[in-house]
């Protein structure tokens, strides 16, 4: 597809000259958070992963105050501290008691292996806030599907040999193999919408105001008997 609609010699050379900052996405933005996110759900949810996910708009808010210099006025730099506030404490209260003793009242220490699931899960959602502020300040003058395409190469090459060092012993599943070639027609479907996101100029302060109306919104995508729990067990 990109190929398709952008010259070979151009793309080529896009991809020669800014190699490294798409490769630092790629890092940020897909290799290391998928890999956080694989180990997260064999202990948490799938509805208390895509609760921790929302997060990343407060992280990306965050970044763009301390690294980009959005500077906000007085009253709006109030409420994006209130707003992260809150958004931090309801994810929370959501995760808690599948990192919380499972015994009521129980004065025990809190489990080791979720606390690392929840945290793993954060560290992926903060690396999504960082790779976004990261795009906008090198990669600017990179159209979107050299951007995407770019980035997920940088990734692939990235996870290659961490894939076959830990290749399964046994054969992969007729299932795997299907549950990947889903995940490629979702990820080839969305190529076209982000190569649009060109011709749309994000706005400065675009993550920090982002930040105060995603929180509001993540408590309503888990419902406590509607979780499932998706383990890579199919792997094996």
């Amino acid at each position: 597809m990109l190929l398709a609609r952008r010259p070979l010699v151009a793309t080529a050379a896009t991809l020669r000259t800014r190699w490294l900052p798409l490769l630092v996405v790629g890092i940020l933005n897909s290799a290391a958070p998928f890999c956080l996110f694989a180990y997260e759900e064999l202990t948490l949810s799938a509805g208390a992963t895509s609760v921790i996910n929302a997060t990343t708009p407060l992280w990306g808010a965050l970044v763009a105050y301390l690294w980009l210099r959005d500077r906000l006025t007085t009253a709006r730099t109030i409420a994006l501290a209130i707003g992260m506030a809150i958004g931090f404490a309801g994810v929370l209260v959501l995760v808690w008691n599948q990192v919380a003793p499972a015994q009521a009242g129980s004065d025990a220490a809190l489990p080791v292996q979720g606390l690392l699931a929840a945290a793993a899960a954060l560290a992926a959602s903060a690396l999504y806030g960082v790779a976004g502020n990261f795009a906008k300040r090198y990669l600017m003058d990179v159209d979107a599907l050299t951007n995407a395409a770019g980035s997920m190469l940088g990734a692939t090459f990235t996870l290659a040999p961490v894939a076959m060092l830990t290749w399964p012993a046994a054969p992969v599943s007729a299932h795997a193999w299907g549950a990947v070639l889903a995940l490629h027609r979702t990820l080839v479907g969305a190529l076209p919408q982000r190569a649009t996101s060109r011709h749309v100029r994000p706005a400065p302060r675009a993550g920090a105001y982002a930040a105060t109306g995603q929180t509001g919104s993540a408590g309503a995508q888990v419902h406590p008997q509607a979780q499932t729990r998706r383990r890579f067990d199919t792997l094996e």
